[in-house]
């Protein structure tokens, strides 16, 4: 098998050699007595002199048009398996962290069927071109003889256990005495000759019954020969087995297209089929785990940022205005892996972190200035002039950082290839984001301020000396404030629209969402504050006709 897998990798390199003008391999190094590399699973149990592996050393990977895992899946294709051989697994170099790509468990059964479990996953596996190095980690061991008690056993008065421990005693021999001897002891073994410890022991082995007449072996129990496993691992008392692989980096479509495969048809019907449980691990585990660190991350992030801008704003909602920005560069974000064609990944996440704090420079420096214009002048010369003073410092602050990273940007070394996310996460969410402040920073401060406005004048009308207008806009909160109930309140809290409203036509066909709620509470808000409107106007107009009369 070692000379065929030498074979078989000297005719896939003359054929790369053919097609790319370059022979890939540097050196074969074969091993007897031994796995190269992460050895497979159960193999302190096997004979030296069954184990093997071949390691292989490719170019450089700048030197070839082609990934390590293009090679090995070849390999893995052409290589024509012996029908005796046990296991094989085919396994390349992977960037990233450590850990199985591809790492599935199987838990909730005995042994043979998460076996079972196993390998009708590993059938399935070998059809997805993108998948190499599947293997589990419940090897096959020595042969093992299983006894059970027949009825005539039974009868008898014998028990399984107590067979179990007669039958220990035999082949292993019983201590019978131990004696002291100076600063040692001797130990006195009562053991079988070795010319009965033959294969037919079995059925030559008589036992006695509680009556005392000897029955041979074969009479009270059945035996039954099946292949046993080297280790068994289990996890908090629980058996389970693991079945790992590798996943090839070329396509990142094919490798999500496996994982969603696996978790919504092939991982369910195997479970049905064979009655366990599954879980992901490996890489996938480490993912998440990580994803659940970086949402503590940004959260803590956001918030330190948000209180460090109140302490300097001395505003509480001013440092949502220079936040906005946040989010259009998470758009920049995504743009930017759609344009280059990289999937977004682990370090995307700590691109976007780091650009969380560098994105808002740029709204600080703007927002900063106009709000220094507006004490001596209106809100909105102060953001004409401010946008156009601070537009120079918001180029310079984008394009430098932006040009900075550029040439990590076009690196095409294979190296610098895992810091591709990051890179573009910060340069299309900067400038991205540029464009942002310049248009949309000005007009949520222009928002802001009639939003001020608004409520100050709201506060005036509250505490105005006019009973009919305090009342009035008194009416208004409390309309408001019942209609929230009734719509996001009801929902929040039942899931559902209240009864009347569910009567009404238009209501009716609408889904019970909280998406539903709110649109509905804002149009009817909408709605109280329009009857609002022109209740006063007629009244204004008539008040006013009074006067002139």
């Amino acid at each position: 098998m070692m000379k065929l897998l030498q074979t078989t990798v000297d005719e896939l390199a003359a054929e790369y050699e053919k097609e790319h003008g370059r022979n890939p391999v540097k050196y074969v190094l074969a091993e007897l007595g031994g796995n190269s590399g992460r050895g497979l699973s159960g193999t302190e149990n096997k004979s030296k002199d069954l184990l093997g592996g071949i390691s292989v050393e490719l170019i450089d990977a700048d030197l070839r048009p082609y990934s390590s895992f293009s090679f090995v899946g070849d390999l893995q294709d052409r290589l024509v398996r012996h029908p005796l051989l046990e296991a094989i697994s085919f396994r390349g170099w992977r960037s990233g962290p450590g850990g199985d790509a591809l790492d599935i468990q199987f838990y909730g059964a005995d042994a043979s069927t998460l076996k079972n479990a196993a390998e009708a996953l590993k059938t399935e596996l070998e059809a997805f071109s993108v998948v190499s190095a599947v293997e589990d980690d419940l090897a096959y061991d020595k042969e093992e003889i299983i006894l059970e008690l027949t009825p005539q056993g039974k009868a008898l008065g014998f028990t399984i256990d107590t067979l179990g421990v007669v039958l220990r005693n035999r082949l292993n021999g019983v201590e019978a005495a131990s004696y002291p001897l100076g600063p040692r002891s001797a130990t006195i073994r009562v053991e079988l000759p070795e010319g009965e410890l033959t294969s037919d022991f079995l059925e030559r082995t008589q036992l006695r019954a509680k009556s005392g007449v000897y029955v041979p072996l074969a009479d009270i129990v059945s035996v039954e020969r099946q292949v046993g496993f080297s280790t068994v691992r289990r996890e908090n008392g629980i058996r389970l087995i693991s079945v790992t692989g590798d996943v090839s980096e070329d396509i990142p479509e094919e490798a999500e297209k496996v994982f969603k495969v696996l978790e919504e048809e092939i991982l369910p019907e195997i479970a049905s089929i064979n009655q366990v449980e599954w879980r992901m691990s490996g890489l996938a585990e480490q993912e998440q785990d990580f994803l659940n660190d970086a949402r503590v991350g940004m959260i803590l992030t956001l918030l330190g940022i948000y209180l460090v801008l109140t302490w300097i704003f001395a505003s509480w909602t001013r440092p949502f205005v220079i936040m906005s920005i946040i989010p259009f560069g998470l758009v920049g974000t995504i743009y930017g892996h759609y344009i280059w064609d990289v999937p977004m990944s682990m370090f995307t996440v700590v691109g976007l972190i780091g650009m969380t704090g560098i994105i808002i420079n740029d709204s600080i420096v703007l927002i900063s200035t106009i709000d220094e214009y507006s004490k001596e002048r209106g809100i909105i010369p102060s953001i004409i002039d401010g946008s156009v003073d601070r537009l120079r410092p918001v180029l310079l602050t984008t394009f430098t950082t932006v040009l900075g990273l550029a040439p990590l940007l076009y690196e095409r070394s294979t190296q610098a290839q895992f810091l591709k996310p990051t890179v573009i996460t910060l340069v299309y969410g900067l400038g991205f984001g540029l464009l942002i402040v310049l248009l949309v920073i000005p007009a949520l401060v222009a928002m802001q301020e009639d939003i001020r406005r608004f409520r100050k004048a709201y506060s005036f009308a509250l505490r105005s000396q006019n009973k009919f207008i305090q009342r009035s806009f008194l009416s208004l909160t409390f309309a408001v404030i019942i209609w929230a109930g009734l719509t996001l309140g009801f929902m929040l809290v039942s899931g559902s629209f209240p009864a009347f409203l569910s009567e009404i036509t238009i209501i009716q066909n609408l889904p019970e969402t909280m998406l539903n709620a709110l649109l509905l509470f804002l149009s009817g808000s909408f709605l109280f504050i329009f009857v609002f409107a022109l209740v006063g106007y007629f009244v204004f107009w008539k008040s006013k006709n009074m006067l002139q009369v």
